[in-house]
């Protein structure tokens, strides 16, 4: 079995699930790997300066493994409040925002947070894994504590082009689930950008990146150099933790021109409608 600790220590979510059935994201968490983002740090980074988290109150949803929490405080926010419904998850990103910052264990759709509370509400890599349901909750919870003229900004999975077949997007769905052991729904860009609408906000920004989180170059990018080789030597000595990442490679390849990376930032209207 992978590595079942964060680099603080605290044990990584699922810890007691064997690599056959853990979620390709933890599985690649329990690699070493720490940007677990379809477009990298590169597309978050972007996200975050279009969604302008500097002196801003700013609400996270489902932060992981803590590395974007890193890149918000770096930013220099007013305040910091990370959302995240696994204890375990939530211990290690308490570590990285300690004296800088709160996470309370609790469900993206219902954070318990005050309405009109926040500046900024991010959430990156999670409306994807999410049924239609869901995906309108989380964004129904995020329009609820944003403040006038407040930003949402997701980084998500995409599906390309905004007319692709539904048989198309059927098979590239099917796929994700079984090669990454989540029911992923990935939706067109127009498709994200509708969902948000939806909910009373006016899209702002967008910008999409490859979808290329396996490739070596886009390791090193994520990850530096000896991050990136400390993740290849664990898939080299750990055999079944190698096929199911190999699995993950081949369907991220085999269907490259239907997939993409997308930020997307909207903002919350004043009652006036501006």
């Amino acid at each position: 079995m992978a590595g079942t600790q964060g680099e603080s220590g605290q044990p990584l979510p699922l810890s007691n699930r064997s690599d056959d059935h853990l979620q390709g994201h933890w599985l690649l968490a329990r690699l070493g790997k720490r940007v677990l983002r379809p477009g990298g740090v590169e597309l978050t980074r972007t996200l975050l300066a279009r969604a302008d988290v500097n002196h801003a109150d700013v609400l996270e949803l489902a932060p992981g493994l803590g590395r974007t929490a890193s890149e918000i405080l770096a930013r220099h926010p007013r305040s910091y409040v990370g959302a995240e419904a696994d204890p375990d998850a939530a211990n290690l990103v308490r570590t990285i925002v300690a004296g800088h910052g709160d996470v309370r264990v609790a469900d993206a759709a219902d954070t318990g947070l005050p309405d009109s509370s926040a500046d900024v509400v991010i959430g990156e890599a999670m409306l994807t894994m999410q049924g239609d349901a869901a995906k309108h909750a989380i964004v129904a919870e995020a329009a609820r504590v944003l403040r006038p003229h407040g930003r949402y900004a997701i980084h998500e999975l995409a599906l390309t082009p905004d007319d692709v077949p539904e048989e198309i997007s059927t098979e590239v769905r099917q796929a994700l689930a079984r090669s990454i052991k989540v029911n992923a729904r990935p939706l067109t860009v127009a498709e994200w950008s509708q969902l948000l609408a939806g909910h009373g906000l006016v899209v702002s920004h967008v910008a999409t990146a490859p979808m290329a989180l396996l490739q070596p170059r886009r390791i090193i990018a994520d990850e530096g150099l000896l991050g990136a080789l400390r993740f290849a030597k664990n898939l080299l000595t750990q055999p079944a933790a190698r096929k199911r990442v190999l699995m993950m490679r081949s369907t991220f390849r085999k269907h490259r021109d239907r997939m993409a990376a997308v930020a997307i930032v909207a903002y919350k209207p004043s009652a006036s409608g501006s």
